[in-house]
């Protein structure tokens, strides 16, 4: 739990976003914070040096937005969100990490992410995030929405592909793309964890993908299209 010392700068104004942040990197926690504490309608809220840490504080807390690291000591931010995410439903989650490659990127926001950040965005270009972010928007540094675009360019992804799956196929995709673990995606379709890996093998080879990701990314893209990565890519403000 983060010390009162890291409350640089508290705001007392009404009506202000409480924002969040999981980061193990101290240092950098607390450079947030300030950030966020100094900053007209932000209020700092609270600072988690680990996963296990905001698991068990946050849901009590329920902050408007988390700024949440994937490089995380134990549990990975990924994950992090994934739960918080069930517990929290109205709260935004934003990735902020060092990670622009397009696993780590549809991952965490198959796991429930609003929005994914560079660790070297600007200050002023994280306040700008955030902002969108609690007013609904998905932002994403400009340099993500590249690597989104890019995959998208390459990726075989269409709706021939989609139909090739079986319905038993569909359903297990379906419940990767809501982030469930194959552990419950196994006690919700009532199969065993090994036919659920066999099925997942099925799907990436029908869909000739060779991630989770790769696999609810060309789903998402195929059956519900593609206006929800085109909005994504076109609300993201934060600069290069």
């Amino acid at each position: 739990m983060t010390t009162p010392a890291e409350k640089t700068g508290y705001n007392s104004q009404r009506r202000m976003i409480t924002v969040s942040i999981i980061e193990d990197d101290a240092p950098a926690r607390k450079i947030l914070a300030g950030w966020i504490g100094r900053a007209k309608s932000f209020r700092f809220g609270s600072g988690h040096g680990s996963a296990e840490e905001a698991l068990g504080q946050l849901p009590q807390a329920r902050p408007d937005i988390v700024l949440a690291d994937i490089n995380l000591p134990g549990m990975n931010g990924i994950e992090c969100v994934r739960r918080l995410k069930l517990e929290m439903p109205q709260t935004q989650f934003v990735m902020l990490t060092v990670y622009e490659d397009a696993d780590h990127i549809f991952q965490a926001l198959a796991a429930g992410a609003s929005g994914y950040l560079l660790k070297r965005t600007t200050r002023a270009g994280l306040l700008t995030a955030l902002a969108d972010v609690h007013a609904g928007g998905s932002p994403i540094s400009s340099q993500v929405a590249r690597k989104v675009v890019q995959w998208f360019q390459r990726t075989p992804a269409d709706s021939v592909e989609t139909e090739r799956l079986s319905q038993r196929e569909r359903e297990v995709l379906e419940l990767l793309a809501h982030g469930f673990a194959f552990k419950e995606v196994s006690d919700k379709l009532g199969i065993s964890v090994t036919t659920v890996g066999t099925l997942v093998r099925r799907i990436y080879e029908k869909l000739h993908v060779h991630s989770r990701a790769q696999a609810v990314a060309a789903y998402t893209k195929s059956v519900r299209g593609d206006d929800m990565w085109n909005s994504m890519v076109n609300r993201s403000r934060a600069p290069k």
